[in-house]
């Protein structure tokens, strides 16, 4: 049985025009995103047969595969719900984000920084990857992350809260090679609704890491 299922996109593919075109949203979500889908249920059914034949000669592989996959699976499940065609702009606290723009602002002296540093960290991924908006418990602060692949760079325990696909699979039909000309439009469609929720479930839940006994 599998462990894991693509989720239904909580929108139609035209509902992000004229940022991400329908074609995009289509082939992203159910060609790429099933595939780590895919690819997370096959590694682990290689493990368990791993584990019952007590054949371990491709642990490393299958251990980074997983990884990888998962990492796909988990960050494209949050990439939709961070985005609607109703985006975009800064969270204010006239519309009921002020505990993420008070974060944001904390974290990175203002909303003008932080915009700046997600936008270079997205925008000069080497290869593919992802610019992430992240919480991290043992600080308590928001921090951004340039994320190799899926699952490269990442600072152990951080939750991300809001996520830039910067694979070329996002945007080359529609940008070509214009990475940049993307992620500046992208900030047109992010849903600080989805956004501030993430933050406040991620602080809710505290500092989990038990560092020192």
């Amino acid at each position: 049985m599998a462990i894991y299922t693509l989720p239904e996109l909580p929108y139609d593919y035209a509902a992000l025009e004229p940022v991400i075109s329908p074609e995009i949203i289509e082939l992203h979500h159910d060609k790429h995103h099933a595939a780590y889908v895919k690819g997370a249920n096959d590694t682990l059914e290689q493990l368990a047969e791993a584990r019952d034949k007590d054949a371990w000669g491709a642990v490393n592989g299958l251990e980074k595969n997983l990884a990888f996959h998962l990492s796909g699976h988990i960050l494209h499940s949050i990439y939709w719900h961070n985005m609607t065609g109703d985006g975009g702009g800064e969270p204010l606290e006239k519309d009921g984000v002020g505990e993420l723009a008070d974060a944001i602002a904390e974290s990175f002296g203002s909303f003008a920084k932080f915009k700046a540093q997600l936008t270079k960290a997205s925008a000069t991924t080497q290869g593919s990857g992802w610019g992430v908006l992240a919480y991290e418990p043992v600080s308590g602060r928001l921090i951004v992350e340039q994320v190799y692949d899926h699952q490269g760079n990442v600072g152990q325990g951080s939750t991300p809260v809001l996520v830039f696909d910067a694979w070329e699979h996002a945007f080359y039909l529609q940008y070509r090679n214009q990475k940049v000309d993307f992620i500046e439009a992208m900030w047109r469609v992010v849903n600080w609704q989805d956004v501030a929720r993430r933050y406040a479930a991620a602080k809710a839940s505290g500092n989990t890491l038990l560092l020192a006994p």
